[in-house]
């Protein structure tokens, strides 16, 4: 392929930043605003959540595989879907977060399931598409990286706006609502902010990427029909893949990780550490700047000593985050008064799971064109939507048995301190379980098998397929 401009690995990764804002604002708000909020239980926010991941997770390889054989001069496989992702995401968002807490109960639950499964389609219909794509604009084994690299730092941003940016913006403590995340205002003003810059990121994504839509179309090895069969077949052949099935099970187990704390991390740090809108911003803020600081650094390190060691890398350093942050609950009383001492725990945490955003996607796409020499069909759509199936099943799961557990460790809503029993074991349960699933991690990403010389081999061959379809 030509060689990749800056124009264009910079604008495509900008689309990332909405989808990372509208997701994390999800992930780090919704079971605090609904249980805190709404004061709906632990319990049923926990099965609302895991019904919406739940089909989330199922449409990501069926999004995938429709994209894959998507066929069109003028928006090729995947722009168009970008279009229609980005403007639903929009629009629905603005809906969640204005519901009224005097609601009665099954008629509020049931209005947001309605949103949040509206959401989640609109979202993987936006960024199924959107991460295949990522896999099309280069066959470079370093730009790859790079390209992963960019859409994490974008993804990031989208974090830090909507955890740092977010608790210091929108839920400043008033007089009426000391504690600003108790204010039910700050989430109406957030959803107006998050949906504008969904809006404004999916633009450039799609602009920057346009000019590319025929060289990419020419890149096609196959021309098959839609076949519900074949669909499943390209699952299963995509999950006997060795090397992705490494790359999808350590991203699942990374990913728990991933969903206890942004599900739990703003009730142990209200509850637990008893801190403002902030001292979280401050926290937060540090671990998403040193995830996004250390794309540089993953990109040399991968470069050098190949992607598969750098991800065990990034493991080690996040469990060593998070056993600095059991440590800080052991001392939580010193904590209270000292917020900064939990300063390197941001920073731990934030430089390894920065390897952990980047290096995954950008061995899936290596995944992609080794499968292609077997198969002869490049299956970026499958491939990426089979990988996000996986690890959402398991957040779902892991989402429900965090919500049975808030309410078995007796949080409740209604307090504004909780018991000891329920801030210690909130806290523990984010950082013991953070600890386990990292430790799966790392096991589970040893059977990777693909190199930088391994990777050459590959694209010679695929160069000589094209050729003999010419």
């Amino acid at each position: 392929m030509k060689p990749l401009t800056y124009r264009t690995l910079w604008g495509f990764g900008a689309g990332n930043l909405g989808f990372g804002l509208i997701s994390q604002i999800m992930a780090a708000y919704l079971v605090f605003y609904a249980t805190a909020i709404l004061g709906m239980s632990g319990a049923s926010v926990g099965l609302l959540i895991s019904i919406g991941i739940i089909w989330d997770a199922f449409s990501d390889p069926i999004m995938g595989y429709l994209s894959d054989h998507t066929r069109s001069d003028r928006f090729g496989r995947r722009h168009l879907y970008l279009l229609i992702g980005g403007i639903g995401v929009t629009v629905l968002h603005v809906f969640l977060w204005n519901l009224s807490r005097e609601m009665e109960g099954n008629v509020k639950w049931f209005l947001m399931v309605f949103y949040v499964m509206s959401i989640k389609t609109f979202m993987t219909i936006y960024i199924t598409p959107y991460t295949a794509l990522a896999a099309e604009i280069s066959d470079d084994y370093t730009d790859r990286t790079r390209i992963q690299a960019v859409k994490t730092i974008f993804f990031l941003i989208g974090l830090f706006l909507a955890t740092a940016f977010g608790m210091a913006i929108f839920f400043r403590g008033t007089l009426l609502y000391p504690i600003g995340q108790l204010n039910p205002a700050g989430y109406k003003n957030m959803s107006i902010f998050g949906s504008a810059l969904m809006l404004l990121s999916m633009s450039f994504a799609y602009r920057s990427t346009k000019h590319l839509v025929p060289e990419l179309n020419a890149r096609l090895l196959s021309n098959q029909s839609l076949s519900f069969t074949a669909f499943f077949k390209e699952m299963a052949m995509a999950f006997s893949n060795l090397d992705f099935r490494s790359v999808v099970i350590g991203y699942l187990f990374a990913n728990i990780a991933s969903a206890l704390i942004s599900t739990l991390a703003l009730h142990v740090y209200t509850f637990t550490f008893h801190m403002n809108n902030n001292g979280i911003a401050l926290i937060v803020g540090i671990q998403l700047m040193a995830s996004i600081l250390s794309q540089p650094f993953w990109i040399r390190y991968s470069d050098k000593y190949e992607k598969k060691k750098a991800v065990h890398t990034g493991i080690l350093i996040a469990i060593v985050g998070s056993l600095y942050f059991v440590a800080c609950v052991y001392f939580k009383s010193y904590v209270h008064t000292n917020v900064l001492l939990l300063i390197p725990f941001g920073a731990l945490a934030g430089f390894g799971t920065g390897g952990l955003f980047t290096m995954p996607q950008a061995m899936v796409a290596d995944t992609v064109d080794s499968n292609a020499i077997v198969t002869g069909k490049r299956q970026e759509g499958v491939f990426y939507g089979t990988l996000t199936l996986c690890y959402k099943l398991s957040q779902s799961i892991a989402i429900f048995l965090l919500g049975i557990a808030l309410d078995y460790l007796r949080f409740n809503p209604d307090l504004p301190v909780q018991s000891e029993f329920t801030a210690i074991g909130l806290a523990l349960l984010l950082s013991l379980g953070s600890i386990v699933s990292f430790a799966f991690a790392y096991i589970s990403y040893r059977p990777y098998s693909l190199s930088r010389a391994k990777m050459s081999d590959i694209h010679h061959q695929i160069d000589l397929m094209k050729a003999s379809i010419k």
